[in-house]
């Protein structure tokens, strides 16, 4: 499991420390049955990505999505996770 990611069981009994890790290393990740359910931000973050989206136009779900806010990522996550396959499919042969 990748740093800043957390089993709901493990957050609940460590929640303290989940805080504080949002507060001083960035989104914790929490799951439920292995799979996303949540992600803890610090409330400075939070407040930054309300202010980055009009309140009129856009969601924080909306700023959260747009490819623009690089960021929550390292430059090699955001390169990896906004790469386009290169992929060109396989030839078929009539």
């Amino acid at each position: 499991m990748p740093d800043g990611t957390w089993s709901l069981a493990e957050a609940e009994a460590k929640f303290g420390e989940v805080v504080e890790r949002a507060r001083t290393q960035g989104p914790q990740h929490l799951t439920r049955d292995g799979q996303d359910a949540a992600v803890v931000l610090s409330a400075e973050e939070y407040e930054r990505l309300r202010a980055a989206a009009p309140r009129s136009s856009r969601s924080v779900i909306d700023v959260l999505l747009d490819p623009s806010i690089r960021g929550l990522l390292t430059n090699e996550e955001a390169d990896e996770l906004f790469a386009r396959d290169k992929d060109p499919g396989r030839i078929i042969e009539f």
